[in-house]
């Protein structure tokens, strides 16, 4: 199947396959690299090991994509935890890169066996995902905040470009083909050109080169990271991947996927990239109708890829965005690419059963509390589990399979 996939490939490219493949990689490049941008900015990380994170994540994402969609005919798109480099960015903040990058070798262990185990669709009802995404809520909320924050700081230069966006977001149709952030980025790049008092900096131009990471273990670490990296990558991450394939007819190979996720993300360790995983709303996009005939639409996982993989190549030119925008944009920018992510975490969150465990997992995570030098997600699971217990006891005589917010959100993604 990968040789005739392969054969085939240039022949089955249309407009729809090159145009959904360039979407979701503009999906994928615009505010997610905000929010590793801004995680590099909390962590005080150089230009080269901030280049270096963005080409691993980037790049092993590019070629698992390739990897996977050639083998299989189906278009899984690989990329990074977008909650998985927020709850890094709180990390580095009071741990160095090296014992970061050692919790998420330890992620990447765990998750591959995980997928050789066969073990992903037990480990994924330990605990209720209202419990869950009440800590991914937690977690993505103070984006929100710094979005409010960032136009009150500068009415003009940042409200602009949220202005631009929800005006894009109105019309749905077009914003399935534009996607409004990126009309948000193209407004603030006038902004910065044309308002007065705004100075930036020229870009340069130069190839990425990777930057080797030794990395260091402490149990602190891991026990603040590797759990929430964990349920990220597959509870949420790649359940949402696997949902949407199987919304769009396709038998996903989830135990290879879960393989893969692992392997990538121990190789992106070594040069500072977070955990690697399948991309939902992307691989949303991937699958969709518009991409050509069902056994067809791999393809436009194929130009998502080669994309990835050339902006991994031209890494430093990313990493230098921090010292170009100014930080309120960024801020501005890096939350109006929450959006949608926090109101489907809410949602999944309040919506169906286990609300009071999902409140208490959400307020203890947006507390910021630190106990035993492990942060606040990690609790806000603990606390949100046991809140469960005593005051969700109805909703566990019934529980809903975990899959089921998940598949109602691919639905959402879909129709839009």
């Amino acid at each position: 199947m990968l040789k005739r996939n392969v054969v085939q490939f240039p022949r089955l490219l249309s407009v729809g396959n090159v145009s959904n493949g360039f979407v979701a990689w503009l999906f994928g490049s615009a505010g997610p690299l905000l929010i590793v941008l801004q995680a590099a900015t909390k962590g005080h990380l150089s230009d080269s090991t901030t280049s270096s994170w963005i080409f691993a994540i980037y790049g092993i994402g590019g070629l698992l994509t390739l990897l996977m969609s050639l083998y299989y005919g189906q278009p899984i798109g690989y990329a990074f935890s977008i909650p998985g480099a927020i709850l890094v960015g709180s990390a580095l903040t009071h741990y160095a890169l090296n014992l970061v990058v050692g919790a998420y070798i330890i992620t990447g262990i765990i998750i591959f066996l995980l997928g050789i185990s066969g073990l992903v669709t037990k480990l994924m009802k330990v605990l209720p995902m209202p419990v869950m995404m009440g800590m991914v809520s937690g977690v993505l909320l103070p984006f929100g905040t710094d979005m409010v924050h960032s136009v009150m700081k500068n009415p003009l230069l940042n409200g602009i470009p949220l202005l631009v966006f929800l005006a894009l977001s109105f019309f749905l149709r077009f914003s399935k083909k534009f996607p409004p952030i990126l009309g948000a980025i193209i407004a603030a790049i006038l902004c910065i050109k044309f308002l007065p008092g705004v100075t930036v900096q020229p870009i340069h131009v130069s190839i990425g080169i990777p930057q080797f990471i030794t990395p260091s273990f402490s149990f602190s670490v891991i026990g603040e990271l590797v759990i929430p990296l964990i349920l990220t990558v597959i509870a949420i991450q790649n359940a949402q991947g696997i949902a949407m394939l199987e919304s769009s007819g396709y038998r996903p190979p989830i135990n290879s996927m879960t393989n893969w996720s692992g392997i990538g993300s121990i190789v992106n360790a070594f040069f500072g990239g977070h955990p690697a995983c399948i991309a939902g709303p992307m691989t949303a996009l991937l699958a969709n109708k518009d991409s050509g005939k069902h056994e067809h639409r791999y393809v436009a996982a194929i130009v998502l890829g080669i994309l990835s993989c050339l902006l991994a190549l031209f890494s430093p030119m990313a990493s230098e965005i921090p010292h170009v925008i100014p930080a309120s944009l960024i801020q501005l920018l890096g939350g109006v690419a929450m959006i949608s992510v926090l109101v489907d975490s809410l949602k999944m969150s309040f919506s169906g059963p286990f609300k009071s465990g999902a409140l208490f997992s959400f307020l203890i995570t947006i507390s910021g509390i630190s106990i035993f030098h492990i942060g606040a997600p990690f609790w806000g699971l603990i606390g949100g589990t046991l809140a469960t217990l005593f005051l969700d006891k109805q909703d566990l005589k019934k529980p809903v399979a975990p899959s089921q917010p998940i598949q109602e959100t691919a639905a959402a993604i879909e129709l839009k």
